[in-house]
């Protein structure tokens, strides 16, 4: 008989993509389903690189690549960095995958080592404990609630950290909230950080250009401590602001000796990314800011829109998101109700009910760590944002 192993058979599936197979197995029933799950946007893939993607096909650019990306692609995310942060980076210190997520898988299996602990806080991005584990790290989980603003505090980072730590992960613009920290959070943080040197830093910065307050980026760790440089990992692609999510394409800059086992890592796993995918990136990275700048003032408005509706339902509570594209949203008014014979106990049984009989799917918070809210995407029209909560409306409204 076939035996899977240990691993395998404590493999959870992704929640999100588990939902938008529950989605589309609805809409393929003929029910006219809103997905707000999926970190996905609504717009086309930017001119440039889709052009440069047909281009690279007709030319035949379609060959292996050194398993850390072109050394073209990695000069120009240097020059990107330089421009955008002011960090200067060598070709050397830059890996470029098969996606963000891939990145920080890689990043997590050569800092881990059997039983090691990896700091993350609530709410989180759904996959980060699980890769941990697929790390053989342990996933040393930090609530933040409300009272925190949903953010780790130097307080509480200080407690998290000991001799098992391995490293400290978080996002910012964050997923599920679209929280930013702030230039002074993330000194103070630092000043914890900097006390502990056996502890890596893995910055998830790929939301870091979709950002509402007039700057061009996101504030970051090593804009405010650079010291902490050489154990600071910086993840980033093409997904978010270049609505690349189809091509697959990361990178990762940081310490030289961390990013050449990453890139020996893949170069045994997955090999070398998509040649077609770095030569649309580098198209991408050198054209696409004119393209950028008018997705966050469509974002801005959706924001805007998307805000005013949830604000109006009685029983919700909205953190007004600073970068991203999503919405956390507080239900716990909702909890302990009755809708027709189901109590409603959890942030699941609400998000399950509303995709079952009004077909909107979101994501129930208690997979981001974090009981009694839900996390909704924004990166669709303001029409189909609004006919989503209009049926939430109606669901909350036969909630006794």
């Amino acid at each position: 008989m076939l035996q899977l192993s240990k691993r395998a058979q404590n493999l959870k599936t992704s929640p999100t993509l588990f939902l938008v197979a529950k989605a589309r197995e609805l809409a393929s029933q003929g029910h006219d389903v809103i997905s707000l799950t999926v970190g996905e946007p609504d717009w086309p893939t930017f001119k440039a690189p889709s052009e440069a993607g047909i281009e690279a096909i007709q030319k035949g650019i379609t060959k292996y690549t050194p398993a850390n990306g072109t050394l073209e692609l990695r000069k120009a995310i240097t020059e990107k960095m330089k421009h955008e942060l002011g960090f200067e980076y060598t070709p050397k210190e830059i890996t470029v995958a098969s996606g963000a997520k891939y990145i920080i898988f890689a990043a997590l299996q050569m800092l881990c080592s059997p039983g090691d602990e990896v700091i993350v806080a609530t709410p989180y991005w759904v996959s980060y404990p699980t890769m941990i584990e697929l790390a053989d790290g342990v996933p040393h989980i930090v609530e933040c609630g409300e009272l925190e603003n949903f953010k780790i505090t130097p307080e509480k980072l200080e407690k998290a950290i000991n001799l098992k730590t391995r490293a400290f992960l978080f996002c910012s613009p964050s997923n599920p909230t679209g929280l930013s920290y702030t230039a002074d959070e993330l000194k103070a943080l630092a000043e914890v950080l900097r006390k502990h040197p056996h502890v890596a830093i893995i910055s998830d910065d790929i939301y870091n250009r979709l950002v509402f307050d007039g700057s061009k980026v996101a504030p970051h760790i090593l804009s405010v401590a650079p010291d902490l440089r050489e154990r600071t990992v910086l993840v980033n692609g093409g997904s978010k602001a270049y609505s690349m999510t189809g091509w697959r394409i990361g990178w990762a800059a940081g310490p030289e000796k961390l990013i050449t086992a990453m890139a020996d890592y893949q170069s045994q796993s997955t090999g070398s990314p998509s040649s077609i995918s770095q030569h649309a990136l580098l198209a991408g990275l050198r054209t696409s800011e004119s393209d950028i700048n008018g997705v966050v003032e469509k974002l801005i408005s959706r924001k805007v829109s998307g805000l005013k509706e949830l604000q109006a339902i009685e029983h919700f509570k909205v953190a007004e998101p600073q970068g991203a594209f999503y919405f956390w949203v507080d239900i716990r008014n909702c909890l302990g109700k009755t809708y027709q014979d189901r109590i409603v106990r959890t942030s699941k049984d609400f998000c399950d009910i509303l995709l079952e009989k009004f077909f909107v799917a979101t994501v129930p918070g208690a997979e981001c760590g974090t009981e009694g809210f839900m996390r909704l995407s924004f990166a669709v029209s303001e029409d189909t944002m609004k006919r989503a909560v209009g049926r939430m409306r109606d669901f909350v409204g036969q909630l006794v």
